[in-house]
């Protein structure tokens, strides 16, 4: 499917226009609608719950961000809308609700977490979201595996997948070297299909994604630009950014 052209047009606010010092937490209600007020796109994480629901979430677990601690994924959706955000009264949202804060009107990029341990409940449950949503939409995964999936789970919604060129981090510690590689080099492409690419802005330029975009015609995103130097970096080798912590 090819990607839509929102998805250049204006850039994308990471996690919303968050800003943590004023109360406005990453992935909240707040977040959402400062970026509909600058009319840009917004980009936001889904973790899985207990009971098998997506809630708006970045992190696989509560500390960071909420005045609660442990995996998101031991936690039911009914006690999740019980935590309230880091500084502020917001709780964490379910999905659909996200959808209804944003109401179309600002495009949205949805990313599917992942353990990558071949789980797909999150994407199916996410697919069958944004299938009953007449909202812009489009989703992207770190994991090859998710992005391949969701060819059949939504067939009708574009699909990314996210990477950079190394993935030494404990996210990503359950991964062999050998599925290292094949991510930093997009050597799953034939699989996974991408309908684009987001690639992570220090990284670039890169060969997979240059190939990619100036070989094949795929738009690319990168992520996350949060300075002078890194929008110089975006402005030549990519076509949008997913931005914070400034107002382009």
């Amino acid at each position: 499917m090819t990607a839509p052209g929102w998805m250049t047009a204006r850039p994308i606010a990471h996690r919303g226009l968050h800003d943590a010092a004023r109360g406005v937490n990453e992935n909240s209600p707040s977040a959402a609608r400062a970026a509909i007020a600058g009319n840009f796109g917004i980009e936001c994480d889904v973790q899985l719950t207990a009971d098998g629901e997506a809630v708006v979430f970045h992190d696989f677990v509560l500390d960071r961000l909420t005045t609660a601690s442990g995996r998101v994924d031991v936690h039911s959706t009914a006690a999740l809308g019980t935590v309230e955000m880091r500084g502020s009264d917001e709780r964490i949202l379910t999905l659909p609700a996200f959808l209804d804060v944003i109401a179309g009107k600002v495009p949205l990029v949805l990313e599917i977490k992942s353990r990558f341990d071949g789980d797909m409940r999150l994407a199916r449950r996410v697919a069958d979201v944004v299938k009953a949503s007449p909202f812009p939409i489009v989703l992207k995964s770190f994991d090859p595996r998710i992005v391949t999936a969701l060819k059949t789970l939504t067939p009708n919604h574009a699909r990314g997948i996210v990477a950079m060129n190394d993935y030494s981090y404990p996210d990503y510690e359950t991964c062999s070297a050998t599925e290292k590689h094949a991510m930093a080099n997009l050597l799953h492409f034939g699989e996974s299909q991408p309908d684009f690419v987001s690639w992570r802005v220090r990284d670039l330029p890169s060969a997979a994604p240059f190939l990619c975009r100036r070989g094949l015609g795929l738009p690319l995103m990168t992520w996350t630009v949060r300075n002078a130097e890194d929008r110089a970096l975006a402005e030549v080798h990519a076509d949008q950014m997913v931005f914070e912590g400034f107002v382009p």
